[in-house]
């Protein structure tokens, strides 16, 4: 490989490009980082919308409010977006004015989850639902998130490139 000079000039330049391309996504980002929320955000209000009608969606929406610590994109209220949880009269559905289990703050001491502790849990105010749900929208846990693991975020693709 030494002697073979064009083979090393073609490497040297795919190593060039493909660190210019990661370069220039990083530049976008963040000049787009606004966009980049604005696109997140309706995904997530999709998500809500949607939540019961896919399994795996259902699981991602779980997770990421177990994960964080939220309920909702800006708070609890959010599910009423989704046609089983909504509070209007003609909902029929036994989960009417409810929320997710995964909105719920866990029972110390409890091993086994409460899949119907959100259930009604619409219909309270804030300081009342504070005592069983988590108050804090998903929105504001993924920014102070992605401050907090920043600089691990940009070492990583610094050292990707």
């Amino acid at each position: 490989l030494r002697e073979n000079i064009m083979l090393l000039q073609v490497f040297s330049i795919s190593l060039t490009a493909l660190f210019l391309v990661q370069l220039a996504i990083g530049v976008l980002g963040f000049i787009y980082s606004d966009k980049a929320e604005d696109t997140v955000s309706k995904f997530i209000k999709k998500a809500i919308v949607h939540y019961r009608d896919d399994i795996d969606l259902q699981n991602l929406i779980d997770y990421i409010q177990r994960e964080f610590h939220c309920c909702g994109w800006t708070n609890y209220k959010d599910w009423s977006k989704n046609m089983y949880f909504n509070c209007t009269p003609h909902n029929r559905s036994p989960e009417r004015c409810g929320v997710p289990y995964s909105c719920c703050t866990p029972v110390p001491g409890e091993s086994v989850i409460n899949t119907m502790c959100g259930f009604g849990k619409q219909s309270l105010n804030q300081l009342e639902a504070s005592k069983f749900l988590h108050p804090v929208g998903c929105a504001d846990k993924a920014a102070i998130w992605i401050e907090s693991h920043l600089l691990l975020v940009g070492s990583a693709v610094l050292g990707m490139a």
